[in-house]
């Protein structure tokens, strides 16, 4: 899949309806992970999936109620391709719309989103407020906490390791792993992106 839209324009409408740092972080986030996950799975265009991993919640700051409904109207803005527009609004399947994820892509983002959250939680508890040093078995005590970062749902999160065909420890390996390799990165970018 392949995409016109640049990085500069995405992180432009991503800034126009997201002012939150931590939604940008988040972003930031979701995009490394999605570049990671691209390389990883031998898709050679790392472009495409990390630009609907920066734009997946481009409406959910300004317009909660309507999140994913919302995002076409704004992706036109900057004239997203249909396949963007899908994967980005196929992340909400089953929670806010009915646009389910086909490609592995599409499977990945809805996956991984939820699931960077709770790595992303976990980690800001650790000595070292980083998930560098997080091991899987660490992660998963933190996944069977109700309580630990309720507002990441273990429910998607196992809904997307179903539609991908992956066991939830494969999974949550993976995302561990893109996160750990990204974190500078990450960081770096959100950086660089909040003063852009």
């Amino acid at each position: 899949m392949k995409t016109k839209i640049t990085r500069t324009q995405a992180l432009a409408l991503l800034k126009k309806y997201n002012q939150e740092p931590f939604h940008i972080q988040h972003a930031c986030t979701v995009e490394a992970v999605m570049r990671w996950f691209a390389e990883e799975l031998g898709y050679g265009d790392q472009e495409f999936w990390g630009l609907c991993g920066l734009l997946h919640d481009v409406d959910f700051e300004k317009y909660p109620e309507e999140h994913c409904k919302k995002a076409p109207e704004l992706l036109a803005e900057i004239g997203a391709e249909e396949e963007l527009v899908h994967a980005v609004c196929s992340h909400g399947y089953g929670i806010c719309v009915d646009v389910e994820p086909v490609h592995e892509m599409e499977k990945v983002l809805f996956a991984s989103d939820e699931l960077t959250g709770l790595i992303g939680a976990a980690a800001r508890m650790r000595p070292s407020k980083s998930c560098t040093d997080m091991e899987l078995s660490s992660l998963k005590k933190k996944f069977k906490d109700k309580r630990f970062a309720a507002g990441c749902s273990r429910d998607i999160i196992r809904t997307g390791a179903e539609q991908l065909g992956w066991d939830l420890d494969r999974l949550m390996q993976m995302t561990l792993d893109a996160m750990k390799a990204a974190e500078a990165q990450i960081e770096a970018q959100f950086q660089k992106d909040m003063e852009a």
